[in-house]
């Protein structure tokens, strides 16, 4: 008797856990299913009690009957449930639900990662667009201010010494001047560029006595011609002024001393050869490597940049069809790779 009032007990226990269940979460599917079986519990509870009550009471008949419902329940339940049995099993484990959720977690962080890279992209546009403008005008008021220092040179040949320094000084200054202005422009993809197929090697080493003269005398320089003397389709000026930049900004980030290496290597792709500019230097943290290429952004002293170098480099490379990519860290240096389109050397190529 004792053991039939515990096992009733456990029973009609579990059928009140499962209805606060489904009281508090209403959503879960095949909550009826659910209700069934605490059903069907609560009646196998109730033939235990009667199992105590018919040793007082003979009250077979209400006994039979409860079994009786009790089992219709069962075989009910067991019915209902077989139709269902493919929808259950293919319900979702947590630890697949789990991997779904992170899944989506990875997904969110990269759509937000696309759309910060989509303001970036429309941010620039602008400046570059605003930039390019104000370059554009300022670089045709600064061929007027050029053509009269010109003018001014000639009248002023042998008159007086003075004047003639002066002179010579503001066409240094205006040089430098028309120098930015197609930074700004390259910049902002508007630069006209003059493209030649010529050969890598040589517009190397003509550079190279810049490049040499930039870095000073605590940066060893190491080249060496690439083999093949590969062809390359460029803007030999752009080219060149892209080079020296790069080669200043290693300058700088080796203060004091190092090693700059320039090398050509190739590519995957059989319509690019890549171009390869390292140094030993401090190299830039990933915060400072993913704005490096954004105008106007230095980490230079006020006064010692404009911040255009980089941003030169790029403007140009994707002017002839070409990439960059820059590999970077704090202290492991920075090695600058770009991907320059193939030029196939003709009878009347530029080459050298």
């Amino acid at each position: 008797m004792a053991s039939d009032a515990i096992i009733a007990a456990a029973y009609f226990s579990i059928p009140f856990v499962l209805w606060r269940l489904l009281k508090a979460r209403p959503d879960i599917e095949f909550g009826w299913m659910v209700g069934l079986f605490a059903t069907f519990i609560l009646a196998c509870g109730t033939t235990h009690l009667f199992n105590i009550y018919v040793l007082w009471v003979p009250a077979y008949g209400i006994e039979a009957a409860i079994k009786a419902l009790t089992a219709v329940s069962s075989i009910g339940t067991a019915l209902l449930l077989l139709p269902l049995l493919p929808k259950l099993i293919a319900l979702p484990s947590p630890a697949q639900l789990q991997a779904v959720n992170d899944q989506l977690v990875l997904e969110s962080a990269e759509r937000e990662r696309t759309a910060e890279m989509l303001r970036q992209s429309q941010k620039l546009e602008v400046i570059g667009r605003i930039t390019g403008g104000v370059a554009h005008d300022f670089n045709n008021l600064l061929q007027i201010v050029m053509g009269n220092i010109e003018r001014a040179e000639r009248l002023a040949a042998g008159s007086n010494p003075a004047v003639t320094k002066a002179l010579a000084n503001a066409a240094v200054g205006a040089q430098r001047a028309a120098e930015l202005t197609d930074q700004l422009l390259a910049f902002a993809r508007r630069q006209p560029l003059t493209t030649v197929t010529a050969s890598l090697n040589a517009l190397i080493e003509e550079t190279m006595p810049l490049v040499e003269r930039a870095s000073g005398e605590t940066v060893i320089l190491d080249y060496s011609p690439h083999a093949d003397d590969p062809c390359v389709k460029v803007d030999r000026t752009q080219f060149q002024n892209a080079l020296l930049n790069l080669a200043l900004n290693a300058r700088d980030a080796m203060p004091d001393g190092g090693c700059l290496t320039i090398s050509v290597h190739e590519d995957e792709s059989p319509d690019c050869i890549e171009l390869r500019v390292s140094d030993t230097g401090t190299g830039m943290d990933a915060e400072t490597l993913e704005q490096s290429t954004e105008p106007f952004f230095t980490t230079k002293p006020i006064g010692s940049g404009t911040g255009l170098g980089l941003s030169q480099v790029l403007g140009m490379v994707e002017q002839i069809g070409g990439s960059l990519k820059i590999e970077s860290g704090r202290g492991t240096g920075t090695r600058v790779r770009l991907f320059l389109p193939c030029g196939v050397a003709e009878a009347n190529a530029e080459v050298g």
